[in-house]
């Protein structure tokens, strides 16, 4: 029998036609699938469709966000995080349950990180925690009472973590209280909304989303930083290819362009290549179809799995993406601890996954800062008790039932 992969691209005959047309067009890099790509992910989240085409005088408004397509949700942090003037001697507040890229790139402009525990029983930062993190470090604190950095509060990093977005309005608040930029980890949101309709990526400073193979809409690599604020928008603009003044496809290939260009800043190679944005059109116009796919999966195991002790579902809702499924375990009413639970999984021939060793336990953050794991309890309770199980577009109807009976079965 087959095993079942814990994630799986839905991919068909249209994202590989796709493909072909870029490779038969003769023009292999950023090009014109990446800027149509760009102009029907900003009309989406703009509350149109991906086939609207938005005129340039209404692409910058107070609707539709300003869309630049990246190489990775990572390239897309970091710019985020360079063009909100993070550097040396300031710090970024970013949750302790996330993947290592949300506070890497902040190490990446010699800022610090401050982590900050997620909320009791749940996923997503606490905003209470994060403005008691603020208060010490606007008082010239530490982050922690025990230790942790010093120095000026300059932007948070709130996750929308597995497709559950988080409380922005409390977010939005602490952050105009403090005065530092909000930049939404959007990796894992993509179609999310809140619960005033907007889409989550859209409401702070900077959303950054993820095209990455095992996410909601799978380029392979590849993401979208998105942005309302003019300033950023120039900067990410010229910062993601290499500081010059000009796109190079439009050197290439306007007849009046001139040969000419001005390197103004020291950037870097964060573009998107035509083949990964060609898929991500397709992907972009069938996503809703997805996100019902992914929901209807997640759907069947919460009625598996809800009436049963031995397990804690995630939290629902129609705001969820469900880019993962975050089922918690209780060992001992299962009989087992979480590596033995995931290790039957896989003899059962169900893979699985968990979602995320916590960033203040590894040697990097917890040396650098001197952080033990019990200074984000909250953290450490959701991470020892959470198996990530396989939610993808196109799982079959014998491939969900044999999930459900292989959990069940512990």
């Amino acid at each position: 029998m087959d095993k079942i992969p814990f994630a799986r691209p839905f991919i068909g005959v249209e994202e590989e036609d796709a493909v072909l047309r870029v490779l038969r067009s003769g023009w292999l890099t950023t090009g014109p699938e990446a800027l149509a790509f760009e102009t029907e992910f900003a009309a989406f989240l703009g509350g149109g469709t991906p086939q609207d085409v938005v005129p340039k005088d209404v692409a910058s408004n107070a609707v539709v966000p300003k869309a630049f397509a990246v190489n990775s949700a990572t390239s897309g942090l970091h710019l985020a995080v360079k063009a909100a003037g993070v550097g040396e001697g300031d710090v970024v507040l970013v949750p302790s349950l996330t993947f290592t890229a949300t506070a890497e790139v902040v190490r990446y402009e010699r800022a610090d990180v401050a982590f900050v525990d997620v909320e009791k029983d749940g996923f997503l930062i606490d905003p209470e925690k994060l403005e008691a993190t603020l208060a010490r470090l606007r008082a010239g604190k530490t982050a922690y009472q025990d230790g942790g950095p010093r120095g000026r509060p300059r932007a948070v990093i709130p996750v929308h973590y597995g497709g559950l977005p988080c409380n922005m309005e409390e977010i939005m608040r602490v952050a105009q209280t403090y005065g530092i930029a909000v930049i939404e980890d959007a990796a894992h949101s993509f179609p999310s909304r809140l619960p005033n309709g907007e889409y989550a990526g859209c409401v702070g400073d900077v959303g950054v989303f993820s095209f990455y193979a095992t996410k909601t809409l799978a380029t392979g690599e590849g993401g979208m930083l998105v942005t309302r604020n003019e300033e950023i928008a120039r900067q990410v603009s010229v910062l993601r290819s290499h500081g010059i003044d000009r796109p190079i496809f439009a050197r290439y290939t306007d007849p009046k362009a001139s040969w000419y260009y001005e390197v103004v800043e020291p950037g870097f190679k964060y573009n998107l290549p035509d083949v990964p944005a060609a898929i991500g059109r397709v992907q972009l116009r069938r996503a809703n179809d997805l996100l019902a796919m992914r929901r209807n999966i997640a759907r069947r195991y919460d009625e598996a799995f809800g009436g049963d002790d031995r397990f804690v579902l995630p939290p629902g809702g129609p705001s969820n993406a469900y880019h993962l499924y975050p089922l918690r375990i209780k060992p001992d009413a299962l009989g087992l601890d979480r590596a033995a639970f995931i290790a039957a999984l896989q003899e059962k021939g169900v893979g699985a996954s968990v979602h995320f060793i916590p960033l203040h336990t590894m040697p990097y953050y917890r040396t650098r800062y001197n952080l033990r794991p019990k200074d984000f309890p909250e953290t450490m309770r959701t991470y020892e008790h959470e198996v990530s199980l396989p939610i993808w577009p196109g799982m079959t109807e014998a491939m969900i039932e044999r999930v459900v009976a292989a959990v069940l079965a512990g």
